[in-house]
């Protein structure tokens, strides 16, 4: 099992226009204890290039993660070209933009996780 990977996976299917938070990606990765793992690999670009990282925030709304990015105001950017709204706290509101994953989101993630092995 490569816990990067899975985490890869499920950060590639947050939707565009909305946020995700660490805990959530654990918790879709199947170890809901490990929130600060997806936080470690986000910033360390352990799951590679090409994941929307920006997408992701802590528990709070607050965009967390901002210093892993080239500039710090680069993910409030990013998300605000993709229509979420970054209040001056660099904050966003989870009950709008929160990625409002289904039961059938996570049995088709794990199914992917079997099949992939990972």
């Amino acid at each position: 099992m490569d816990f990067y990977k899975r985490a890869a996976e499920v950060c590639r299917r947050i939707p565009w226009g909305t946020v995700a938070t660490y805990g959530q990606i654990a918790l879709l990765c199947g170890f809901p204890k490990n929130a600060r793992q997806v936080g470690f690999a986000l910033g360390r670009r352990l799951s590679g290039p090409d994941i929307p990282a920006h997408r992701v925030v802590n528990s709070k709304g607050y965009l967390s993660g901002a210093a892993s990015f080239d500039t710090p105001d680069l993910q409030k950017l990013l998300l605000e070209k993709e229509g979420v709204r970054v209040d001056a706290e660099r904050t966003v509101d989870l009950k709008r933009y929160g990625w409002k994953n289904s039961f059938e989101d996570a049995l088709e993630l794990q199914y992917f996780f079997d099949r992939q092995r990972i």
